[in-house]
């Protein structure tokens, strides 16, 4: 006698937690951003403990994964993470509900949240400028600077450095390589390292938001990002616009914080996160292309009183 499977097929799980209007919004908006349960609630207008109890479901399916950061756990759904039957069934769903009116809503607040974030940004750079380089000093003390350039040796390179501030990695860069391109998005910042760089006739200095980085295509040997994933609403796609503008070959390297658990740190450099474990920089990078990652945790300075650093470079794919 042949006996029945009792056991429930993960289909039905996986149809069970899509069958519900506020999860579809909420995978909706963790496909995009990573976003805690404060900015869910403002964006998708819905009490906290609503939202909790949906996610709490998503998560259990795996439809998405939370990071504790601080007080806070940040939520996110990556596409390529999801096995290939919930993809289809995602794909499926998202086609279904394109023109639901709550989405439209939910996505004209969640510019709104986003804006507010890059505007809170924007202001501590702004307010910043003219001490950036004592405090990137005082927190993060000299070493990674140089220990970021070992990777940038060639000199007949064209280096971009990405979120340049001030311009002291520019003007480092400037007597070793060929060319350097410096772009930030804060005109405080820039203005300061115009002042900086005046006599450096191989420094071009940009503005421009890092989300489409304003250089032309396989135009670098080198992209250089220190210190600004945390500051960024979404790094995958930044790290996309670099692999863009590097050369077949082309040299990426990323120091950033280590993920830590100081909120008031986190709120006085006017940062977007509170870091990266370095597995989660390196699944960035494989999704974004690049090829011979290395990730080392950087020691602490003995002065430096912010958290530890981390150096990961890569390479596009000749």
């Amino acid at each position: 006698m042949t006996r029945l499977n009792t056991q429930p097929l993960p289909l039905l799980g996986w149809m069970d937690s899509l069958a519900d209007a506020t999860r579809i919004r909420l995978l909706r908006l963790l496909e995009q951003n990573e976003l805690n349960v404060m900015d869910l609630c403002e964006i998708m207008q819905l009490p906290q403990s609503t939202v909790s109890r949906h996610l709490k479901i998503l998560s259990s399916q795996n439809w998405c994964h939370a990071q504790r950061q601080g007080t806070h756990n940040l939520y996110r759904m990556l596409l390529d993470e999801l096995s290939p039957p919930m993809r289809k069934l995602w794909l499926l769903a998202r086609e279904q509900t394109d023109d639901w009116a709550a989405l439209h809503q939910d996505e004209l607040r969640r510019q709104s949240c986003l804006k507010d974030k890059q505007a809170d940004t924007q202001a501590f750079f702004a307010s910043s400028a003219n001490q950036w380089d004592q405090l990137r000093h005082e927190f993060y003390g000299n070493a990674f600077e140089s220990l970021a350039q070992l990777a940038l040796i060639p000199s007949h390179w064209t280096v971009a450095d990405l979120g340049c501030g001030t311009g002291q990695t520019c003007h480092v860069l400037a007597k070793q390589v060929h060319r350097v391109i410096g772009v930030d998005e804060s005109a405080a910042m820039l203005k300061t390292a115009q002042q900086r760089l005046a006599n450096y006739d191989n420094v071009q200095l940009k503005r421009g938001d890092l989300h489409a980085i304003p250089i032309d295509d396989n135009t670098c040997d080198a992209a250089l990002l220190t210190l600004v994933l945390t500051y960024l609403t979404k790094p995958s796609d930044v790290l996309a616009q670099i692999k863009r503008i590097l050369k077949p070959g082309g040299q990426a390297v990323i120091v950033d914080i280590l993920l830590h658990d100081q909120e008031d740190f986190r709120r006085k450099m006017g940062q977007q996160n509170m870091g990266y474990q370095t597995s989660q920089i390196k699944k960035m990078m494989q999704l974004a292309g690049f090829v011979d990652i290395k990730i080392a945790e950087l020691p602490p300075e003995a002065d430096a009183k912010g958290p530890a650093l981390f150096l990961a470079s890569a390479k596009r794919q000749s």
